[in-house]
Order: structure tokens, then C-alpha cells, then sequence
């Protein structure tokens, strides 16, 4: 009986533990979600957002928290529903495809042995391809077929609202998840100087200047943006990319929903486009260059571990002979 009450005990902190993180991740992607609402389009008669930051809210708890924080998923998305009117039939597979479309992709990452540090290539890659491109097919063909079905969207809409809905579930994902991957390793400097923090203002306030210039004018300047995102991945990693991704999308869709600067020029269809390439190409340059450096510099340390190592063993065989120092590749790959 002893045994037992130590078992007894934790079970009850247990369930307590994982009803917090449930009804957090609810918590989460209902306010993502009416985030996300506030900045609609209207294709083919159905109602869609360029930006869905829930998916992304979605698949990083998954890839945190595991697989058993569906539920979660499933009541945020349903009560997401919910709030934009009265419940359907239709509602039901929606927020079904809206909850297996994360779950699939956290699948997928899983499969291919998925880092949540982002510290290589083939794990931006398989975000990209597997995680938004791939999982969120899943969700755009559920909701399009359910509108389809209940007579909310004409046949001849089919493909526009599926793309529109399609790029904007994976636009959630490529912007999202990655900053919140980054912020969760995100540590401060251990004895930041007043200057450690001027470079960091001048990156952010420098892309949202540009990205609102460009956004502002007539004139297509939306590749301006890039320089900044390649300042941010080259000095700060993803931790810097991910926040100038996110302001780049944030202020490229409120110009493109507004029908202003260069969205202003071209239909509905073609301005979306634009915004989902400029969207997706931002978050593309950030996360993968991002991660290149990264693996990068894993190498660079792997090298000098075993440089250190070998130095050891030959200062053992042959005391005083091994000048560690001379043994460690440069950084920057000179020879």
C-alpha cells in the first residue's frame, strides 16, 4: 500500500499539468485565430485570410508538447468557428480539416527526424516542404470541398478559395513556427552593454521603415526588404529572421487588404498572389538561410572539438609538441 500513494499523489498533478496545457493551447489559437480574422478576403464568395497564424500555433505546440495536444487543436478551431457564426454541419469539417491538417504535418516531421532548433538545412527544408507546403494541403482541401458541398462556393471558385486557403494556412506556418522555435531558445545576453542592443532596434525599426515605404508607393520596391532579411539571418540567425519576417508579412497584408500601394493596381486574385510571393519568399530567405548559418557553425565547433581532442592525444604521446592554436580551421573559412 505505501508503494502506491506516491503514484496516487502525482496523478492527480499530473492531470492538473496536462488540463493547463490543453486549455493553454485552446487559449492560444482562439486569440491567434480572431487575429487572423481581422484581415479578410473575399474569393470566389468564400471568406479567406492570407495569413492564418493558428496553423502555426497548432504545429509548434505539437512539435513542443507532443501529439496528444490534438484536442486542444480541435476545441481552438471550433471555437474559432463558432465566433464567425451560427454552427453548421459544415463547421464540423472544417475544424476536422483544421486539426488534421497540423497533425499530419507534425507526422511528417517526426518521420524524417525533425529538430525543433532549426540548426540545419534539411530541417528548414523539411518545414518548408513537409510542415506547410505538404500538412497544410490537408486543410485547404477539406474546407474548399465542405464550402463546396453545403453551397457556400460555386464550382467554378473551387480552385481560387483552395489556393487562397492553401497559401494562407502555410504562410501561418512559414512565418509562425519559426519564431516561436526561436523564441523558445531565445536567451539575453549574459552582461548586455547598452550598445549590445542598438543593432537588434536598427534591424526591426529598418524593416518595418522600408517594408512601409514600399508598401506606401505605387512603384514595386517590395524586393527592398530582402537586404534586411539577410542582415538579420547572417548576424542574428533565426532569432532575427523570424521577427522581420513576421513584420514584413503583417505590413505587406494590411497594404494588400487595403487594396493600396502596389496592391493597388491589379485584381483581387493578382494582388494575393503578390502578397503570397512576397510572403512566402521572405519567410523562405529567412528560415533557410537561417538555418544554413547555423549548421555552419555547428560544423565550425565539431571541427574544433576534434581539433582540442586531437591535440590531447598528441600532447600526451609527445608532451609540449601540440599548439592547439595552430590546429583550429578559421571561422570565416580562409586559408
Amino acid at each position: 500500500m505505501p508503494l502506491t500513494t506516491p503514484f496516487r499523489a502525482r496523478a492527480p498533478r499530473h492531470l492538473a499539468v496536462t488540463a493547463i496545457r490543453l486549455l493553454a493551447v485552446t487559449a492560444a489559437y482562439l486569440a491567434a485565430g480572431r487575429l487572423g480574422l481581422l484581415r479578410q478576403v473575399v474569393i470566389a464568395g468564400a471568406k479567406v485570410t492570407p495569413l492564418w497564424p493558428p496553423t502555426g500555433i497548432a504545429l509548434t505546440c505539437l512539435l513542443l508538447l507532443g501529439l496528444g495536444i490534438w484536442p486542444a487543436v480541435a476545441l481552438g478551431a471550433y471555437l474559432v468557428v463558432i465566433t464567425t457564426g451560427p454552427a453548421h454541419w459544415s463547421s464540423l469539417g472544417i475544424v476536422a480539416g483544421n486539426t488534421l491538417a497540423p497533425v499530419a504535418a507534425y507526422l511528417m516531421l517526426r518521420r524524417v527526424g525533425f529538430r525543433i532548433e532549426l540548426d540545419r538545412l534539411r530541417d528548414g527544408v523539411a518545414l518548408v516542404f513537409l510542415g506547410a507546403f505538404a500538412g497544410m494541403l490537408v486543410s485547404s482541401t477539406v474546407g474548399a470541398t465542405v464550402l463546396l458541398l453545403n453551397g457556400s462556393l460555386p464550382a467554378d471558385g473551387f480552385w481560387s478559395t483552395w489556393s487562397a486557403w492553401w497559401t494562407g494556412d502555410a504562410m501561418g506556418v512559414l512565418v509562425i513556427t519559426p519564431l516561436l522555435l526561436a523564441l523558445r531558445t531565445a536567451r539575453p545576453p549574459a552582461d548586455p552593454g547598452p550598445l549590445d542592443w542598438v543593432e537588434p532596434v536598427l534591424l526591426l525599426a529598418g524593416t518595418a521603415a522600408v517594408t512601409l515605404i514600399a508598401t506606401s508607393t505605387t512603384v514595386n520596391l517590395l524586393f527592398l526588404v530582402f537586404p534586411f532579411l539577410i542582415w538579420a539571418a547572417l548576424r542574428f540567425r533565426l532569432i532575427g529572421a523570424a521577427p522581420c519576417v513576421l513584420l514584413i508579412s503583417v505590413i505587406a497584408i494590411i497594404a494588400a487588404t487595403d487594396r493600396s500601394g502596389p496592391f493597388a493596381r491589379h485584381g483581387l486574385v493578382a494582388d494575393m498572389v503578390v502578397l503570397q510571393a512576397l510572403n512566402g519568399c521572405a519567410a523562405l530567405t529567412g528560415l533557410l538561410l537561417s538555418a544554413i548559418i547555423a549548421e555552419q557553425r555547428n560544423t565550425y565547433r565539431r571541427i574544433e572539438q576534434a581539433c582540442v581532442e586531437l591535440a590531447e592525444v598528441v600532447n600526451r604521446l609527445a608532451p609540449g609538441k601540440a599548439d592547439t592554436s595552430q590546429w583550429l580551421p578559421p571561422e570565416d573559412g580562409s586559408r
